[in-house]
């Protein structure tokens, strides 16, 4: 069985206050807290361990070197690549995703190409193909959800033509938390040729994850997410798509001659991590992806479907809360707004003064916003650490903003 309150132990942050209130944090769908085991990895690295990576020979730049690079092994691991070289270390999701489409989409399509996007996505899912439409011609071609908040292969194949050649979508919604069934889909743009790029930023904190089972080209996620440092994620690439890649970032690492008239490049993933990395974050990254591992995956799920449904259920019973796709098959994220005139900053402000954190705004998804009607919601995201009872303390709090707010 899952142990909730010796998990919660791990985490340091969880014993605190905020306005005289115990913490209730429900915004790990925005960012995820650290377990010591990340604090003491990051803190040791800068007291006893830090140099630059690569480049040295000294003992410190050396063990440096070898704990970083570690990192990719795991991360290798945590997500089912079977090669070193398909997992580049980025800042987060975001750079990851422009980075597919600088290195990658910008060197293989074409004016009049198209991509298949769907209006679940993050900004950072949507925005860096809006650049290379700007620089290339290319067309978006979107897909609104169904009402349990899925996209579905037919939907895709619905929207596929002759000029289709990338589909980027979300493995699970950060304000719905509906997940969609990428292997289903994935293993079939293989089929058609079509390039997949998968979002996962949400994904790899509640599932196990097995990029070569999906069949994508393209996934990342972001550390912060997965209860590491900010500043960090890995993407994977497949190694059938590394030869296709041009460097999106030029500096130093990504090289190996440089010459007034010529540069020759490094091989993946060097080639794409131009610069001095975030050698303590990754590091703290390689710590966090131990400690989610060292956990029975299967038994942190059962406990997630759990508390979700528990939320779900209390949730349910506030008749003037408007419920924005609370499917039972969704994890972990509820999005919910109030009749009337109680913005979802009015919300958050009252719950925060009650020790709840929540998130307010259109969590950087504004065309899904546009698509529900709405022009902020409130979210709760939940986390393994997360107990029935801050689920009451929720619904207590939100039961005080009615009063409020009529």
């Amino acid at each position: 069985m899952f142990d909730v309150l010796k998990i919660r132990e791990e985490f340091p942050i969880l014993d605190r206050k905020v306005n005289d209130k115990p913490l209730v944090y429900l915004d790990n769908g925005a960012s995820s807290q650290k377990p010591k085991a990340v604090i003491e990895a990051v803190k040791n690295c800068y007291e006893n361990e830090y140099s630059n990576v690569h480049r040295g020979l000294h003992f410190l730049s050396n063990l440096a070197t070898e704990k970083f690079e570690a990192v990719r092994g795991k991360a290798m691991s945590f997500l089912g690549a079977s090669d070193h070289d398909e997992i580049i270390f980025t800042s987060g999701s975001t750079e990851a995703l422009n980075l597919v489409s600088y290195a990658w989409a910008n060197q293989n399509l074409k004016a009049g190409d198209e991509i298949i996007l769907s209006t679940l996505e993050h900004h950072a899912n949507i925005v860096p193909w809006h650049f290379l439409r700007s620089r290339k011609g290319i067309k978006l071609v979107w897909i609104d959800p169904s009402e349990s908040g899925q996209i579905s292969l037919n939907m895709i194949e619905e929207k596929i033509s002759s000029r289709t050649k990338m589909v980027c979508i979300t493995h699970m919604s950060n304000v719905f938390g509906s997940i969609i069934d990428v292997k289903k889909i994935c293993n079939e743009l293989k089929k058609r040729n079509i390039v997949s790029v998968l979002d996962g930023s949400q994904a790899v904190v509640h599932l196990e994850v097995d990029v070569e089972s999906i069949g994508c080209d393209f996934y990342t996620f972001t550390g912060h997410k997965l209860f590491g440092p900010t500043g960090t994620g890995i993407l994977y690439v497949n190694r059938k798509r590394i030869a296709e890649m041009e460097p999106f970032i030029g500096g130093g690492e990504m090289i190996r001659d440089v010459s007034k008239d010529n540069v020759t490049y490094n091989k993946s993933p060097f080639l794409f991590e131009a610069g001095t990395p975030g050698i303590a974050e990754i590091i703290g990254l390689g710590a966090a992806i131990d400690f989610v591992q060292s956990l029975d995956r299967n038994s942190v799920l059962e406990y997630e479907k759990l508390i979700t449904n528990y939320a779900r259920t209390e949730l349910e019973k506030l008749d003037w809360l408007v419920k924005h796709s609370f499917h039972k098959d969704n994890l972990a994220i509820f999005s919910f707004s109030m009749e009337g005139s109680a913005h979802a900053h009015d919300i958050a402000t009252i719950l925060d003064a009650n020790g709840v954190a929540v998130r307010s705004g259109h969590h950087c998804a504004q065309p899904l916003m546009n698509f529900i009607g709405v022009p902020a919601t409130c979210r709760a995201s939940l986390a393994f650490y997360n107990t029935r009872e801050e689920i009451d303390t929720l619904i207590e709090s939100l039961r005080k903003c009615k009063k409020l707010f009529g």
